[in-house]
């Protein structure tokens, strides 16, 4: 055989071996250990809650960033509690590799809770200022269960709402009142801070706070909770106690709804620690 011949073979030979590590078991090929002996860090997937978007995490993704962990934020169409918890189970069986952490803010924490079941992949789960539903249970039946919600308010006092043409007629749009929004969400941030936070905010259709959960994955995965004492949209009895059910370990912080914005770094913690299960 040739020089130039052996050389063309070795080059296919070992074409075909990484090939072969290419399609290996995403555990193995996220290792960079091949005994496997040093598991991956897991992939951390972020659910925004109703009346927020992604970059109520942005401090925190950017503290999870330079820790070295693969952040990325899962989309939450915030059209209904069972199709957008199928819209993050498509998006971490889709788009991500190896473990993952889901992490769920407000309306966003039943989101995980269903979507959790829908993958085999995620490994914990973290409730941030977040609704952690049992089966049968909606937002509106948690946001009242213990005193103190501003969203247990007659509608009209809390919220503007929209008719958007793709939803069934009385399904709208439900806007937080911008002159109500700072004192609810997060008196505690700068006040020009929560105008940008008010006037950005993406809208829920109150269809999907009416919706019932289905089987909690909680029940089978650990999870952490985040629970801002201030608190004014999920009370800090309520939110203790879904922890206590879930077996959760809690995390009290001086924090309101938004502790993502105002406590960062308590946050980021309780994330890690979930990442470290």
């Amino acid at each position: 055989m040739s020089t130039q011949r052996k050389h063309r073979v070795a080059v296919t030979a070992a074409a075909a071996a990484l090939i072969g590590v290419a399609g290996a078991s995403p555990a193995l090929a996220q290792t960079g250990s091949p005994d496997g002996s040093k598991p991956a860090r897991p992939t951390i997937v972020l659910v925004h809650g109703a009346w927020a978007d992604a970059s109520s995490f942005a401090p925190v993704t950017q503290r999870l960033q330079h820790d070295g962990y693969k952040v990325i934020n899962a989309p939450n169409p915030l059209r209904g509690l069972a199709t957008d918890s199928a819209s993050v189970a498509a998006f971490v069986n889709q788009a991500t590799k190896g473990p993952v952490v889901l992490v769920g803010h407000s309306y966003g924490g039943a989101v995980i809770t269903n979507a959790a079941t829908q993958t085999s992949r995620v490994k914990a789960l973290v409730f941030v200022d977040a609704f952690a539903p049992a089966a049968g249970e909606t937002i509106v039946q948690l946001a009242g269960a213990k005193p103190g919600s501003a969203l247990a308010a007659p509608v009209e006092t809390v919220f503007d709402a929209v008719q958007d043409p793709a939803l069934p007629t009385g399904d709208v749009d439900l806007y937080v009142k911008r002159a109500r929004f700072r004192a609810i969400f997060a008196a505690h941030l700068p006040l020009k801070t929560t105008k940008v936070l008010a006037a950005s905010q993406l809208p829920i259709a109150a269809g999907a706070l009416q919706e019932p959960s289905g089987k909690p994955a909680w029940a089978t995965l650990p999870s952490e909770f985040v629970v801002g004492t201030r608190d004014r949209v999920i009370p800090e009895a309520e939110q203790l106690s879904m922890a206590e059910r879930a077996g959760g370990h809690v995390t009290k912080v001086a924090a309101d709804h938004l502790s993502t914005l105002e406590k960062p770094a308590v946050v980021t913690a309780a994330i890690e620690r979930a990442a470290a299960r």
